[in-house]
């Protein structure tokens, strides 16, 4: 296999929940472009249908599952059916998540709960039934965010907590299921991306942020996306439990 091929995901399905907007779709047609057929994963299906026009585009077989992470039940369903009718599961994109600029002082249980229930709960459920049926040398990448280890300057505590536990979610998975499954558990941490969350910053914000950032500008979808690929092809089959920022150099600043 030459070093090219490494990065190829011929043969391969992947999983990709969060996959009706922003960093979700750019990976799915990203694993897609690289060869392998795809099962989406979101609450609303008719985003999904257009995600999933875009994975066809790439040749692939796509597959459309409404799926609410939060409900153990839905996340063995998009697994089962991505199993049943692409054949196999073999890598996992835990995207989903969401998010709620509440001050502290303010935060109601349930407004903190809802948060941990998609971006960490539902990260777990959906991992829990991936590995179950998982061959040998599959890969799960967890979607954090650099969140998780800097402060943003605006009231993040649900998403900052539930993007950290992510880190810890990933270290112990990947020391459970590496050596017993032969599945590596890895999860990314991207820094500044235009998506539905950030379209909700206040003014000036973003720019605020982007001074900050060493790369001086914001980073592209098709960035993270390529390194979702990475991650999940055998070019990283000796990289596990580690968490990589995609951040333009954010949390080093």
């Amino acid at each position: 296999m030459t070093v090219l091929e490494k990065f190829q995901l011929h043969g391969k399905v992947a999983v990709v929940t969060g996959a009706s907007s922003g960093l979700g779709v750019a990976a799915a047609q990203a694993l897609a472009e690289a060869g392998a057929d795809v099962a989406l994963g979101a609450r609303r299906a008719d985003r999904l249908a257009s995600t999933g026009r875009l994975v066809e585009a790439a040749g692939r077989r796509a597959l459309v599952v409404p799926t609410d992470v939060r409900r153990p039940e839905f996340c063995q369903r998009l697994i089962d059916q991505a199993a049943e009718t692409l054949g196999r599961v073999d890598i996992l994109v835990n995207n989903a998540g969401i998010g709620a600029a509440v001050p502290a002082s303010l935060e109601t249980p349930e407004q903190f709960r809802s948060v941990l229930k998609v971006n960490l709960e539902g990260c777990y459920w959906m991992a829990q039934a991936a590995a179950r049926v998982m061959p040998p040398g599959s890969s799960i990448i967890n979607v954090s965010s650099v969140l998780a280890v800097v402060s943003a300057g605006l009231p993040q505590a649900a998403y900052a907590a539930s993007k950290a536990g992510l880190l810890g979610l990933t270290r112990d998975l990947a020391a459970q299921w590496t050596s017993r499954k032969g599945i590596r558990v890895n999860a990314i941490a991207p820094g500044l991306f235009a998506s539905e969350m950030t379209q909700a910053y206040p003014p000036g914000y973003a720019d605020r942020m982007t001074s900050l950032i060493p790369a001086r500008r914001a980073g592209q979808a098709a960035e993270v996306a390529a390194v979702i690929v990475f991650l999940a092809s055998d070019a990283a089959s000796y990289i596990t439990g580690v968490t990589l920022p995609v951040d333009g150099g954010l949390s080093i600043a």
